[in-house]
């Protein structure tokens, strides 16, 4: 299985070498050939350690386990769905001057970034961590700025900024845990998260409790948490739509996840108290300012963008109850989030391609004019709202009854008053775009079916895990709650 890790890590460069040539035919089909089939080893490879398994290769520098299996489901699910509806995305705008050009750098790019999301979750130690998330920034700026419009550069240009000062903060945080690992590990060792945990009884509590708030600080900028938030909903909105779908779904999850490796050692080191009420006090402020901004939208896209920090904020306060069952509730819900917000923006990008606006009070009668997409893009938004019939209402139940069964009953409160106004604001806005009339004599028909076939892939999952949890999931999500340090 070691192996099959490399594999992973080709596929996407391979599709961006092919991405080179004058053929954007060449490129769908290297995007999606590699894309596919990087989905198809994560579930091969997540299935493989369910159960406590872990796989590893190149010298332990690349290293697969069960909290790392959850998050990288979610970015090759993206992957295998952004590049379908990629083909179709951009075809639309194929008869615009210098298409081909654009089209060769946005693959390029795009499988760039796939690969620096996959690797994210292989790495064996906080400092490739690190690099490799700062990586994504790099690769997730250009696809920002590839329509190099004066707003994209602009939001590019605002998200490089603050992603940078926060992982220099994150940066800072790998260092001061270092630091307080030269005690028991020596003076000069690789910092390992197995490593850590070996002796995280040693570990100098206040050294390790400092080094997790400047970790929440700094890769929570990347995470969307507020008051750190301010570049995304710019971003989100100006990055092409399956850009924004993987900026959300999968981008912000892999940072959160940078958080969860210092929450895995700052746990068994200093205890769970401190570390869960800081992320109680993030993944709070972030839901209430979300559900607060939700409701006073004119642009769909920063609307989906407000969502995603609601749901960050939902994962944080799940992981924050520190019980099993909301621990497990949290990391299912990246998953559904994931699947939810990639059919919320690709119904974005297709909502765009037929309107030409990203205003709200431009789009009215998506049901009649996209038959396919406007129903999928409402039911999106019933499912970003907890619909009980998807997945993210299945994960939000369990991170709510993980919530009461300790004493935290304010926070639950908290949790169930705010995200119930974002359901409002979203539901509200969905609504008023996809259920009223059309315009008289406006046109009926879906741009492209790869754009359908791609959102239909999502719907399928969003449903699917409203209805079943797959055995192999449910034990993957168990053992990967486990390893964060949480009991019954």
């Amino acid at each position: 299985m070691g192996a099959l890790l490399i594999v992973l890590l080709c596929l996407p460069l391979a599709a961006a070498a092919l991405s080179f040539g004058r053929s954007t035919r060449l490129a769908e089909a290297a995007s999606l050939i590699a894309a596919l089939a990087a989905f198809t080893l994560t579930i091969t490879l997540a299935l493989s350690v369910r159960h406590g398994a872990s796989h590893a290769t190149l010298g332990q520098w690349l290293r697969l386990d069960s909290l790392g299996a959850v998050f990288l489901l979610a970015t090759g699910l993206l992957y295998a769905a952004g590049a379908a509806f990629s083909i179709g995305y951009l075809r639309a705008g194929a008869h615009r001057a210098g298409f081909t050009s654009y089209a060769r750098r946005y693959y390029i790019f795009l499988n760039l970034f796939g690969w620096t999301m996959l690797l994210v979750p292989l790495m064996n130690d906080f400092g490739t961590l690190w690099v490799a998330v700062e990586l994504t920034t790099i690769v997730s700026v250009l696809l920002v700025a590839v329509d190099r419009t004066d707003a994209a550069l602009e939001a590019a240009w605002k998200y490089v900024l603050l992603a940078s000062v926060g992982l220099g903060i994150g940066l800072l945080a790998v260092i001061l845990l270092y630091a307080a690992g030269t005690g028991p590990l020596g003076d000069a060792y690789i910092p390992r998260f197995a490593s850590y945990l070996a002796v995280a009884h040693r570990l100098p509590n206040v050294q390790v409790e400092f080094a997790f708030l400047l970790a929440v600080i700094g890769f929570g900028t990347k995470v969307g948490f507020a008051p750190l938030h301010t570049w995304l909903p710019d971003a989100h909105s100006e990055a092409p739509s399956p850009v924004s779908a993987l900026l959300s779904g999968a981008l912000l999850a892999n940072a959160f996840y940078a958080i969860l490796r210092f929450y895995q050692v700052t746990a068994p080191a200093a205890g769970d108290r401190f570390p869960r009420s800081v992320l109680l006090v993030f993944g709070t402020a972030s839901l209430v300012l979300a559900a607060l901004f939700v409701l006073r939208q004119e642009n769909y896209k920063r609307l989906l963008a407000y969502s995603t920090i609601e749901h960050m904020g939902v994962i944080a306060i799940g992981i924050g109850f520190g019980v099993r069952l909301a621990v497990a509730g949290a990391l299912f819900h990246v998953i559904n989030h994931a699947a939810a917000k990639g059919l919320a923006f690709f119904g974005s990008g297709s909502l765009l391609r037929r309107y030409d606006s990203k205003q709200i009070e431009q789009v009215r009668g998506a049901a009649a004019t996209l038959p396919w997409s406007g129903p999928m893009f409402l039911a999106a938004a019933l499912s970003l709202s907890g619909l009980p019939v998807a997945g993210v209402f299945r994960s939000e139940f369990q991170i709510v009854s993980g919530g009461f069964s300790r004493p935290a009953d304010v926070w639950v409160a908290l949790l169930i008053v705010f995200v119930n106004l974002a359901f409002l604001g979203v539901l509200w806005q969905a609504g008023r775009m996809v259920l009223t009339p059309a315009e008289p004599g406006a046109a009926r028909g879906e741009t492209s079916g790869w754009m359908v076939a791609a959102m239909g892939a999502c719907l399928v999952v969003v449903i699917g895990l409203g209805f079943h949890l797959p055995s192999g999931l449910a034990a993957l999500l168990q053992h990967a709650a486990g390893s964060l340090g949480v009991s019954g």
